[in-house]
């Protein structure tokens, strides 16, 4: 109970000085006069803006922690992380086209909508080439996982290199790539609300058959596991959380690896607690995160994916580091 309420109260410390942080920084007052109801410029600046984009922070943290659980669950290694199949790579382009091609919707609606998309489709594009080829296990599914999005790459740097004129910057395309949480209005706020409460949901009716697949192939399938059947829905499941994570905050990296060690530290390898522990410290860590990038250079921003990237870096050497030596 001593770990739940330190990283409830850490999260809503951590929300606040994400709020109080910015080009302008805004004193505990000045953020409660704006959740009450203050008609001042800056009151209305605080709550219509930096109080969306931090809340929208925390839950594309806490679907990279869901996500990054699943995937280290799966493919039973603690440095799996959730892009391995492709994922990364469907959202970029996704968001290259939504970016870069004039569509009829609005852009606040198709980048998300073309990201998500780009997302799920290259995981489940991963799933058909392991089935054609017959390597549906783990490393079949990494393989294919790798070949995807050398080729989703390319084909993003083609449409960067042929779109792109004096009427668009490629910066803007790069800027999302490097990660940085859109901010969305209160409506959108609610519809994020319904995402995560679905993707947690989703989460937990495979906790138990994670704990299964935890003891080995032949130990889950003694106990009437599915292996095979398993892992392709454990993976699809997976890939949805990370792609509405994809969807609202780009390509934000080391989130779902480093969240679920420090969850296992504090809750211990059981799935059912896990994978909530991890929301929570995913949502924590991009949370603060964000409010670095906002504040560090202003009145520029550095990209969100930049700043895990400097923290998440020498955090995987560790790691690995560590996994060898054992």
């Amino acid at each position: 109970m001593k770990v739940w309420i330190g990283l409830a109260g850490l999260l809503l410390l951590s929300l606040v000085v994400a709020a109080c942080a910015g080009h302008a920084w805004a004193s505990p007052v000045d953020l409660w006069r704006a959740i009450a109801g203050d008609e001042a410029l800056r009151s209305r600046l605080l709550f219509e803006w930096r109080l969306p984009r931090v809340i929208a922070a925390a839950f594309v943290g806490a679907l990279l922690g869901l996500g990054g659980t699943i995937y280290q669950g799966v493919f039973r290694n603690p440095l799996a992380e959730p892009y391995l199949l492709g994922s990364a790579g469907g959202a970029a382009l996704g968001a290259t086209v939504a970016l870069l091609v004039p569509l009829a919707l609005p852009q606040s609606w198709l980048l998300p909508l073309l990201a998500f998309a780009g997302a799920w489709g290259a995981t489940l594009l991963v799933i058909g080439i392991s089935r054609v080829a017959g390597a549906v296990d783990a490393a079949g599914l990494l393989l294919a996982g790798v070949a995807v999005a050398a080729i989703l790459g390319a084909l993003r740097s083609f449409m960067m290199l042929a779109l792109s004129d004096e009427t668009v910057s490629l910066q803007v395309v790069l800027s999302w790539v490097l990660g940085g949480v859109q901010t969305p209005t209160w409506s959108g706020i609610g519809w994020l609300v319904l995402i995560v409460a679905a993707c947690v949901g989703l989460a937990q009716t495979l906790a138990r058959r994670l704990d299964l697949l935890g003891l080995g192939e032949a130990m889950a399938h003694a106990f009437g596991l599915e292996v095979r059947r398993f892992v392709m829905l454990a993976v699809l499941a997976g890939s949805v959380i990370v792609a509405a994570a994809v969807a609202y905050g780009g390509l934000v990296a080391f989130v779902g690896l480093a969240s679920p060690h420090v969850a296992r530290w504090l809750v211990g390898p059981l799935h059912r607690p896990l994978l909530p522990a991890s929301a929570l410290v995913g949502a924590i860590v991009v949370v603060l995160a964000d409010a670095i990038a906002r504040s560090a250079l202003p009145p520029a921003e550095i990209p969100l994916g930049l700043v895990t990237a400097v923290a998440g870096g020498p955090f995987f050497i560790l790691l690995l580091a560590r996994r060898l030596r054992s």
